[in-house]
């Protein structure tokens, strides 16, 4: 089967973790899905809301975050091209957080009639977004424990190898450098650290010739000792296949 180009972060990110049949590729596939094109900063669903759908991300980053009574806001997940963010909507019924991009992005829109209908008929397909709900779940809880243990820089070093990890499954970027949305802010807001934290972390890190971060580039030039310091293993994102190596060595 020849999947529209469009569709391949989603089959790589699925084949990363889960064997799945080209049928219930092509069923997935043929669902009836909405495309658009949006701005960063697009609020795809709000939390309270009662969505009837769910989203795919084709090009560009999301994010999932909570606004706190005091108007802060947290970022609890970044979603790269081939996630479906909001598929937690397809059993719980109200949104507990909100979901936006953080670039500007194209989307597909999928009705939960036609997803629930397609994972009943097919267990592949089932079982293939179990798991990847399950992935989330184990991403979240890595998250949790760099926040409560880990100090300031090893939650930096930490979320860049996952974010660097998580595109070469989808196949965006190259062996040293992928292309990283993120503003220093939005990752203050996710790592529950300041601006002037993360700004002085990175020019550390650009210092001692570990990473460059620059113009929403990550530029990766030791990375053995960027996963020293973050103190990553890549166990917790359950893929089929090792990560390459990245960087000039």
């Amino acid at each position: 089967m020849k999947a529209h180009i469009r569709y391949r972060p989603l089959i790589r990110n699925l084949r990363s973790t889960t064997e799945i049949a080209e049928e219930g590729i092509r069923q997935l596939l043929e669902l009836p899905m909405i495309e658009q094109e949006v701005d960063k900063g697009y609020e795809v669903v709000h939390e309270g809301d009662h969505p009837t759908r769910c989203c795919l991300v084709l090009e560009g980053f999301a994010f999932r975050y909570r606004i706190l009574v005091d108007g802060s806001r947290q970022i609890v997940a970044f979603n790269v091209p081939g996630d479906l963010p909001d598929l937690q909507s397809l059993h719980l019924k109200r949104m507990d957080h909100a979901l936006a991009t953080l670039s500007p992005a194209r989307l597909a829109f999928i009705p939960h009639g036609a997803l629930r209908d397609l994972t009943r008929k097919n267990y592949g397909v089932a079982d293939a977004l179990w798991r990847r709900t399950l992935i989330d779940a184990a991403i979240l809880r890595e998250w949790v424990t760099a926040l409560g243990r880990k100090p300031a820089p090893a939650r930096i070093a930490h979320i860049l190898c996952e974010l660097m990890a998580r595109l070469s499954i989808v196949q965006l970027g190259n062996k040293s450098q992928v292309r990283l949305p993120v503003t220093q802010n939005e990752l203050a807001d996710a790592l529950g650290l300041t601006y002037v934290t993360i700004n002085r972390t990175l020019q550390d890190f650009s210092r001692a010739g570990i990473v460059d971060f620059r113009h929403q580039v990550l530029t990766i030039h030791n990375w053995p000792e960027l996963q020293r310091i973050a103190g990553f293993d890549p166990d917790y994102l359950h893929l089929t296949c090792p990560l390459p190596k990245w960087g000039p060595f």
